[in-house]
């Protein structure tokens, strides 16, 4: 019973979290960030069932499917989030608040995972969604890994949306030319 209290005083403040730094998407549910909201939560959920079996027979063959895709899924936010900062030049024009500030580019990024999918961020939260289900695969932590899937199938979406918005042809080219998450498959 106490472990049950802890982990939904846990969930409550990683809700609390997530609204908190969502709450310019919450509040223009049109935006891509108000569904990337739901996949994080998705995801807080399943983290918080898959806890106990983080470390749990390490060198099962889940476990090491786990790993490779929390490896991938830790490399793909740290590499996109510094080539946004490096090469996306921010645009103080971009005053929209379901953005976060390193969203607000004023140049589409066409380098590294750039060069070869168009939403790494959504790829990283992809991998993190299925390397925690692969923590301990059962049909409840599926069910969570393939809602934060959709989540963020509908955030790529509507974000592409804006993005033709915004960048125009150039991102209509950009999107002939790349996959939305995973090089040369999809």
């Amino acid at each position: 019973m106490v472990v049950l209290s802890i982990l939904f005083c846990l969930f409550l403040l990683g809700t609390a979290g997530l609204i908190f730094i969502s709450r310019g998407s919450l509040r223009q549910p049109q935006s891509h960030g108000f569904y990337r909201f739901f996949a994080w939560e998705f995801i807080w959920v399943l983290a918080l069932l898959r806890v106990g079996v983080w470390f749990f027979d390490p060198l099962a063959w889940y476990q090491l499917i786990s790993w490779c895709l929390l490896l991938v899924a830790a490399y793909l936010v740290v590499h996109s989030v510094w080539l946004l900062r490096q090469t996306g030049q921010r645009d103080a024009e971009r005053k929209d608040p379901a953005l976060f500030e390193f969203e607000k580019t004023g140049r589409l990024v066409t380098t590294g995972a750039y060069r070869y999918i168009r939403h790494p961020l959504y790829s990283s939260l992809l991998f993190l969604a299925w390397g925690i289900f692969f923590k301990s695969p059962d049909w409840l932590g599926g069910l969570f890994a393939l809602a934060a899937s959709l989540c963020l199938v509908a955030t790529a979406v509507i974000e592409e949306a804006e993005d033709i918005r915004f960048f125009g042809e150039e991102y209509r080219a950009y999107i002939r030319k790349t996959k939305m998450f995973i090089p040369f498959v999809i």
